[in-house]
C-alpha cells in the first residue's frame, strides 16, 4: 500500500506546473539546500521520478527488502527534516504539528515502515545465515 501511495504521488507530480514546483522546492530547500540551484521544472521532474522509482521499488517483488527499506528511510528522513526545518509546520519549541504541518508529520509513518523493512531484512538474513551455519555444522558432524 505504501508503494502504491508513493507511486501515485510521483505520477501526479509529472504534470506539476512551475508554480506548484516552486512551492514544493522552497519547502524541500529547508531540508536539502542545494535544491535551490535547480530550476523549478527540473526539481519537479526529479521529485516525480524519485517518487515513481521508490514506489515501484516498494511494489516490485524482486527488489530486496533491505533496498526498498533503505530507500524509504532515506526519502522519509528528507521529509521529516523538511518538517522540522520549515517554519509553521510545528509548534514553537515542540515537535507537535500545526494544522499546516499535519500532512507532513504523518510522513513519520513512512520512516517507521522503512525501518521495519530494514529490521525485517536484517533478521531474515541472520536467521537464514544461522540456519545455513547450523546445517553446515550438522553435515560436518555427520561426515566426521
Amino acid at each position: 500500500m505504501t508503494g502504491a501511495f508513493i507511486l501515485n504521488s510521483g505520477v501526479g507530480k509529472l504534470a506539476l506546473d512551475d508554480d506548484g514546483a516552486v512551492g514544493l522546492q522552497s519547502m524541500a530547500a529547508n531540508a536539502v539546500p542545494p535544491v535551490k540551484s535547480l530550476s523549478p521544472g527540473t526539481f519537479g521532474k526529479a521529485l516525480a521520478g524519485a517518487e515513481i522509482a521508490l514506489g515501484s521499488a516498494l511494489l516490485a517483488p524482486f527488489v530486496p527488502t533491505a533496498v526498498a527499506g533503505a530507500g524509504l528511510v532515506a526519502f522519509s528522513s528528507g521529509l521529516l527534516t523538511m518538517y522540522a526545518r520549515t517554519p509553521g509546520m510545528h509548534e514553537d519549541g515542540s515537535p507537535r504539528p500545526t494544522q499546516q504541518g499535519t500532512a507532513i508529520a504523518k510522513d513519520s509513518w513512512l520512516f517507521g515502515i522503512g525501518a521495519s523493512l530494514l529490521i525485517d531484512a536484517a533478521l531474515s538474513r541472520r536467521s537464514c545465515c544461522s540456519s545455513e551455519a547450523g546445517a553446515d555444522e550438522l553435515a560436518a558432524d555427520a561426515a566426521g
